[in-house]
């Protein structure tokens, strides 16, 4: 019978190549990866809130008759300019000129029996209480003859202020009622962005602050002051109203026109900041960083919540603190508790 020491002996080399290769395999697979880190510091920064408005004139006016009537002249259409004092529309005056010419026969009227009666009052023909009368039915006269004179000019609407026909809300040949709205102008020399800011950020907006207001419809930015904060919150949103002043000299801006509003606190605040290129997301959008063990020379992951870009830096808003480690450069390579070595 043959030895099998030759057999065992080739058993037992084979054997010990597998681990020596199982352990080279090992010391690949923990080959520490470069990294540059950056420690976290909070830095002082002027914190910017930006909010989405609505355009609208700095004044608005809804203009209708003081009388009843048949529309026989509009001035303008919608869109287009009017000036203050111009004439926007009248009414058929014809009913109104006859009461006014009703009213001036009447003055008349009374106002020559008036001179006959005082002749004989002056004479102690006439007693104070028939002359009073008289007097008094005078003044009525005088009073009818104002009212009617006065309803005859109001079939004739001027526009009050300077601006652009924002409605035109009836036609010429309609009958509209007293105080009816028909027009609605609007002064765009200088326009307003009405928006609502969050109550967490109401203590950062001051009267006249600065703001940057982008309007993408006519493609600038342009720059206004805040010129009202509210100071009642709105009952569903708990959002306070701000109101942005803009000049508007070439009249590009229109009500209706939606403003995207960046305004800028004067108070800095410390804030987390890291490099943009630090902060990586995964396929559901989640952000996270590489936090450095230096006892262990090891990255691990670590979720974070990012606020606002300010000058290629990203705010973290949650899950990190001041002096901690996080790894800026070579982040690509890791996974969660890869080695590391730090090249900084």
């Amino acid at each position: 019978m043959k030895s099998s020491k030759p057999y065992i002996a080739l058993i037992t080399l084979l054997a010990l190549s597998g681990c020596q290769t199982k352990e080279k395999a090992t010391e690949v697979k923990e080959v520490a990866v470069p990294v540059i880190t950056e420690q976290v510091t909070k830095q002082p920064i002027n914190r910017t809130t930006s909010i989405s408005g609505n355009i609208e004139g700095s004044r608005t006016v809804r203009l209708g008759f003081m009388v009843a009537g048949k529309l026989n002249f509009i001035a303008a259409d919608e869109g287009q300019p009017v000036r203050k004092g111009q004439l926007l529309a009248s009414l058929d005056p014809t009913n109104y000129g006859i009461a006014k010419e009703l009213s001036d026969v009447q003055v008349a009227q009374v106002g020559d029996e008036y001179t006959r009666l005082k002749i004989m009052h002056d004479r102690n023909s006439l007693s104070d209480a028939d002359f009073a009368k008289v007097n008094y039915g005078l003044q009525q006269a005088k009073v009818q003859q104002k009212l009617q004179t006065k309803n005859l000019s109001d079939t004739k609407l001027y526009a009050p202020i300077s601006g652009v026909m924002l409605k035109k809300m009836a036609e010429v040949g309609e009958i509209t009622a007293v105080g009816t709205p028909l027009f609605v102008v609007s002064d765009i020399s200088k326009v307003s962005v009405n928006a609502y800011i969050p109550e967490s950020e109401l203590h950062t907006i001051k009267i006249g602050q600065s703001a940057r207001v982008l309007v993408s419809s006519v493609g600038q930015t342009f720059t206004g002051k805040v010129k009202e904060v509210g100071s009642v919150a709105d009952v569903t949103s708990r959002a306070f109203t701000v109101k942005i002043e803009l000049p508007n000299p070439n009249g590009l801006i229109r009500p209706g026109m939606i403003a995207e509003i960046t305004l800028t606190s004067n108070q800095p605040v410390d804030r987390l900041l890291l490099p943009a290129e630090a902060i990586l997301h995964d396929t559901d959008s989640q952000s996270y960083v590489y936090i450095v063990d230096k006892a262990q020379q090891k990255a691990f992951r670590r979720n974070v919540s990012v606020g606002q870009l300010v000058n290629n830096k990203i705010e973290v808003t949650a899950g990190l603190s001041p002096q901690e480690i996080v790894v800026t450069g070579g982040q690509q390579k890791l996974t969660d508790g890869s080695s590391v070595s730090l090249s900084n």
